[in-house]
């Protein structure tokens, strides 16, 4: 069963809007967006392509600012990207080491607890090798520890398992929510993958067309104690989800081609 203490929001959104100034007069690419994230909680979100979901997970960020609404956010934030972005030229310890010389606070108290990370994920014993040494599963997990680093409450991912392929996707998810969950941090993830949201969410926020708008936000329970995405993917009630959420987007998307032919 799903034992999550939700009783803490940790992120509200009401009636965020975004619309862009283009040559031929304005472009509403969100509009009126609601929904709450609680503390401990893993929520996706999912919609058709091009209606807005990073550009949402932007103005949650800060990237980008919002044209309408209001906010609130308790906790520091963190951000994976679809690429890991890890430098070449320097050792997976000094990859992880990153954000924290960014922020200027590379104090020993943050070294030991970059070890300890390094330590309790197994990689510390590639800390002295290179990117290009690590396969795209290691590698991911490297940016996952590299964003730890800087003790963040809520992680936001942006489609950061999408350039692996299928194989070591499934398994970077294993072990990326395994992490989240032992160090309890709260994420946002933006998926096109209607599986990968089913299999590690607490909930999925579906967006409807641009201007997208909170079209569904479905609960996701297992009834299990022992919840990973895998064993997720093997239980009788994961295509009972996917099945409603997949002719969701796919009426979203004969509404476009509606449109299209007009």
């Amino acid at each position: 069963m799903n034992n999550l203490n939700v009783s803490k929001k940790v992120l509200e959104l009401k009636n965020i809007c975004k619309t862009y100034q283009a040559k031929n007069g304005e472009i509403e690419a969100l509009k009126n967006i609601n929904f709450n994230v609680n503390e401990g909680e893993f929520v996706s979100i999912i919609g058709p392509s091009g209606c807005g979901k990073s550009t949402l997970l932007s103005i949650i960020a800060g990237l980008e600012p919002k044209t309408k609404g209001d906010m609130y956010i308790d906790g520091k934030i963190g951000y994976m990207l679809q690429k890991d972005n890890l430098l070449e030229w320097r050792t997976i310890y000094k990859n992880v080491l990153l954000g924290l010389e960014i922020k200027k606070n590379l104090t020993e108290e943050n070294k030991n607890y970059v070890i300890e990370l390094l330590k309790k994920y197994g990689l510390y014993e590639f800390k002295d090798k290179y990117p290009m040494q690590l396969s795209g599963g290691m590698r991911q997990r490297v940016a996952l520890i590299r964003t730890l680093a800087i003790r963040p409450n809520i992680l936001l991912l942006d489609e950061a398992f999408s350039a692996l392929d299928y194989q070591t996707r499934l398994m970077v998810t294993e072990d990326i929510y395994k992490i989240l969950k032992q160090e309890g941090i709260t994420a946002i993830m933006v998926t096109h993958d209607i599986s990968e949201a089913i299999s590690m969410s607490d909930r999925v926020v579906v967006l409807g067309q641009r201007p997208a708008t909170v079209k569904n936000i479905y609960t996701i329970d297992f009834e299990m104690d022992n919840r990973t995405p895998l064993n997720c993917r093997e239980n009788p009630k994961f295509s009972k989800y996917f099945n409603i959420m997949w002719k969701e987007l796919e009426e979203y998307d004969k509404e476009e081609e509606k449109k299209d032919r007009k």
